[in-house]
């Protein structure tokens, strides 16, 4: 589970709300089935996708990426200007 709640909150537009809705959803679950999350859910990693998928709304998701390019890109400026100044 631990696996599965950092790679859900490292996915784009995914908040605490979407991490604790998902977690509850696989809890909730098991506690019915009895079945262990990776047998009903499979890899954590690709259900953390899925489940982000599932529960961030497209758009919210897709302005994050954009969000994140342009952080991304300005640190890789800012870097490279720190390395022809100096710090």
């Amino acid at each position: 589970m631990a696996r599965f709640q950092v790679r859900l909150a490292m996915q784009p537009g995914v908040d605490r709300d979407v991490v604790l809705r998902a977690v509850k959803d696989v809890t909730a679950h098991c506690a019915d089935t009895g079945e262990h999350p990776r047998t009903a859910f499979g890899d954590p990693d690709t259900h953390a996708v899925r489940a982000a998928a599932r529960l961030v709304p497209a758009d919210r998701a897709e302005r994050e990426r954009r969000h994140d390019t342009v952080v991304d890109k300005l640190r890789s400026v800012v870097q490279r200007a720190e390395g022809i100044t100096g710090p």
